[in-house]
């Protein structure tokens, strides 16, 4: 499919999933903005630390679609901020003159059983998960509605739809993020808007680097804990890739008639 004039924002582009995405998307001729960020508020994250070096990483990737001709800026926005959102949307409109598709990939996980969460490894994840996916979406849509449509997708994951062990916050965060999906969906099918997620299953991201290490049996070294997660979890029995997800986003964008809906891409788990 050919995206040529249209206007992409990506939330955490620079990293996993959301390079996959960027890179599809320039395939496909879009322009580009990737809002990211080197530092969050908390260091309950997957990363381990408040430094997550996603702004940084995007502007390398950026710098080398430029070199390939795309058309590509970054942005230092927070999902979980208002004013950052709002402003990254201004950004982008001013840079490429309208905004057509948010792809809202960001995304942080922590591996705690419940009675060892804190409130900050809960804020952190659900701020960002879920409190980021409103804060995303909402700054997209006076741009979206006055120009008279438009496409979101949002990321989900399996534990969107089936819960696990240690993983209560983050599946709570990602629960949350399909219905909020399927409302604003719709409530904005007058608007020419569509609205959906995607739910990755196993992509060997830094998020599947902490759950690894968390999941990882007596005596398993953390590559055998991966294997084993895979096997145990996907019926194919392989993981699935960036580019995998990238494939989901762009059939949405190609499909008018689909919105609320929640595609799994996760190898038959759910």
């Amino acid at each position: 499919m050919s995206l040529q004039g249209k206007v992409a924002l990506v939330t955490g582009g620079g990293t996993g999933i959301g390079k996959g995405v960027v890179a599809a998307l320039a395939r496909a001729g879009a322009q580009i903005a990737i809002a990211a960020v080197d530092f969050v508020d908390s260091s309950a994250n997957q990363y381990g630390t408040k430094h997550i070096g996603g702004y940084m990483a995007a502007q390398k990737l950026a710098g080398e679609l430029q070199a390939q001709g795309v058309e590509v800026i970054v942005i230092d926005a927070n999902i979980t901020k208002t004013a950052d959102m709002d402003q990254a949307v201004r950004t982008t409109v001013e840079r490429f003159g309208k905004l057509d598709i948010l792809v809202n990939v960001a995304g942080l996980i922590t591996c705690k059983q419940v009675v060892d969460l804190t409130e900050d490894d809960w804020d952190s994840v659900v701020d960002t998960n879920a409190k980021g996916t409103f804060v995303a979406n909402k700054a997209v849509l006076p741009q979206m509605k006055k120009q008279g449509g438009g496409r979101i997708i949002n990321f989900t994951s399996i534990a969107g739809k089936t819960g696990y062990p240690g993983l209560a916050h983050y599946c709570a965060s990602k629960f949350a993020v399909i219905g909020f999906t399927n409302a604003l969906a719709k409530e904005l099918v007058k608007d020419n808007i569509t609205v959906n997620a995607v739910a990755p299953g196993i992509v060997a991201t830094e998020m599947w680097v902490n759950l690894r290490k968390a999941w990882a049996l007596p005596g398993e070294t953390e590559e055998e804990s991966y294997k084993r997660c895979v096997t145990s979890m996907i019926p194919q029995g392989v993981d699935q890739t960036p580019e995998d997800m990238a494939k989901a986003v762009l059939f949405f964008i190609d499909n008018p008639c689909v919105t609320g809906q929640t595609l799994n891409v996760d190898g038959g788990c759910s």
